[in-house]
């Protein structure tokens, strides 16, 4: 493993636990409220808090696991119904809703982590909710996918942007912009490509294509 590979793990670490702090913290506090409350209605409304706050971490550690980790076994393709499971869970609430448009046949494992990366990127840009459309498909030894967001507000950083087109410095990766640098590297390194269009006023739109080895 090279130093870039042993940096990159390093930042999607820390963008997990970032990630992490804010329902693991909240269950914290939920347990600190629980030990002193005694009034019944709002014992009952600190356990509401504490499952939502254990099901958020639960789901954000499934997505991870499928898109940074090595989830999915050690074959080369991985089901398609476990990557939808994964972002439906990091997706879907009452703001936002998820489109799923993938066929049943297993994809590729680089193809399944460039697409959730592509999810988590563009359920950001969701500022306020909306829809996120997402495709694929594999023929002919390529694999292309495709995430499609809309939603009254959009803002897609501008150092992701830069980080999707390969046009920031390696010096300046941080764990804000991991997600994008690993979907830069695994899409570019067999010859494929990562495309970006829209936002702002109107639907924010990013593919890539992959190449099978």
């Amino acid at each position: 493993m090279s130093d870039t590979d042993v940096d990159l793990a390093a930042l999607l670490c820390s963008r997990l636990c970032h990630d992490l702090l804010s329902p693991v913290g909240a269950m914290n506090n939920g347990l600190e409220l629980l030990a002193d409350e005694t009034d019944p209605a709002m014992r009952e409304r600190c356990i509401d808090l504490l499952g939502e706050s254990a099901a958020a971490a639960a789901n954000k550690l499934k997505f991870f696991r499928l898109a940074f980790g090595a989830a999915g076994g050690f074959g080369p393709t991985v089901d398609p119904s476990d990557a939808k499971a994964v972002a439906t869970g990091l997706v879907e609430d009452a703001r936002t809703k998820l489109v799923w448009d993938v066929p049943s046949s297993p994809l590729p494992k680089a193809a399944v982590k460039i697409l959730l990366n592509l999810i988590l990127i563009a359920r950001e840009a969701l500022v306020r909710g909306g829809i996120l459309a997402v495709g694929a498909e594999s023929r002919d030894g390529e694999t292309e996918m495709v995430v499609r967001a809309e939603g009254p507000k959009l803002v897609l950083d501008e150092q992701v942007k830069k980080a999707l087109a390969g046009e920031l410095d390696p010096a300046q990766i941080d764990s804000r912009t991991a997600a994008a640098h690993m979907v830069r590297s695994l899409s570019t390194r067999g010859g494929g490509m990562v495309q970006l269009a829209g936002g702002r006023d109107e639907p924010l739109l990013m593919g890539a294509l992959i190449k099978s080895a």
